[in-house]
C-alpha cells in the first residue's frame, strides 16, 4: 500500500516526544515551533488533562511518517497547500497550465509566423 499525501502522519525525524506537534506542523505547513509554543500554551489555560488525552490519542491512533514521503522541500510545500485548502491548490495548478499553454502558444506564433529575418538566414545557409 502506498503512502498517502493527505493523510496526518507522527513526524517522529523532527519529534521531540513522539512527533504529534511535528507532524500537525508538515500536515499544516505551520512552523513547529509555533504548533509547540500553541501546544503548551493551550495546556497551562486550563486544558491540562485534554491535551495530554488527546496527544495521547493522536500517538496511538496515528501511523508513522514513511520515509520518501516528499520529494522535496517543493514536493512538502505543494501537498501541505492541497491539504489546507484543496480549492485553491487546483485554482493554482489550473492558474500554471494556463501560463504555460500562453506561452508555448507566444512560442508557436513567433516560429509559424512569417519571420522575415529567420527566413532570411535558412536561406542564406542552402
Amino acid at each position: 500500500m502506498t503512502a498517502r499525501r493527505t493523510k496526518f502522519y507522527l513526524d517522529k525525524q523532527n519529534a521531540k516526544w513522539s512527533g504529534v506537534c511535528a507532524g500537525i506542523a508538515d500536515y499544516t505547513g505551520i512552523d513547529v515551533i509555533w504548533v509547540r509554543v500553541g501546544a503548551v500554551l493551550v495546556t497551562l489555560m486550563g486544558a491540562f488533562p485534554w491535551t495530554l488525552i488527546a496527544y495521547g490519542v493522536a500517538v496511538w491512533l496515528a501511523d508513522k511518517k514513511p520515509a520518501g514521503l516528499y520529494s522535496d522541500k517543493e514536493d512538502a510545500k505543494f501537498w501541505q497547500g492541497v491539504r489546507s485548502n484543496p480549492a485553491r491548490s487546483t485554482r493554482d495548478v489550473r492558474s500554471k497550465f494556463r501560463d504555460i499553454d500562453r506561452r508555448l502558444a507566444d512560442i508557436e506564433v513567433y516560429y509559424t509566423s512569417r519571420n522575415t529575418r529567420l527566413a532570411n538566414e535558412i536561406d542564406s545557409l542552402r
